[in-house]
């Protein structure tokens, strides 16, 4: 099944946020939309295609979505082995954990450990007013809803001083 616009996916459509531990630049990002792409078009579950897109935000995640039929075990560990792969040829870890990211002063995305982040609120480079992002979302809805949001609307609240 072809890869379709994400725009075009429901709101109930299963979503993977991959965050990079670091930006990706112009040739890592071709060519792991490349391979995502690939992966995408022939993304089965079950013997059969999966409605699925993706987007490329800020040079840091990627967002996978499969809208109807749900995606197996197996197809899911089929994507999570493409994007290791992948993540090796472009030199950033796609399937990371444990990380927070956040748009500071200038407005980058940065990533940090969860102790660093409350390290971060304590110097007063993050507040409650800092753009955190939620990587933790599992519908495409909410994902539309508050991927982004403030620090302090959010359950990064707890790890602010």
């Amino acid at each position: 099944m072809p890869r379709l616009p994400f725009s075009s996916l429901s709101a109930d459509a299963r979503v993977w946020i991959f965050a990079s531990d670091r930006p990706v630049g112009d040739e890592g990002s071709e060519r792991l939309l490349k391979q995502v792409d690939e992966f995408l078009e022939t993304w089965h579950a079950h013997g059969s295609p999966l409605a699925s897109g993706r987007e490329w935000l800020d040079r840091r995640f990627l967002l996978i979505a499969a809208d109807g039929e749900a995606a197996s075990g197996c197809s899911i560990d089929g994507l999570f082995r493409r994007l290791k792969n992948v993540s090796a040829e472009i030199g950033a870890n796609l399937v990371t954990s444990g990380l927070v990211f956040y748009r500071d002063a200038a407005g980058d995305v940065q990533s940090s450990t969860r102790a660093g982040f409350t390290e971060a609120a304590s110097s007063g480079a993050v507040t409650p007013h800092t753009t955190v992002f939620d990587t933790s979302l599992t519908t495409l809805g909410n994902v539309r809803d508050r991927f982004e949001q403030s620090a302090g609307e959010s359950w990064h609240a707890a790890l602010l001083p």
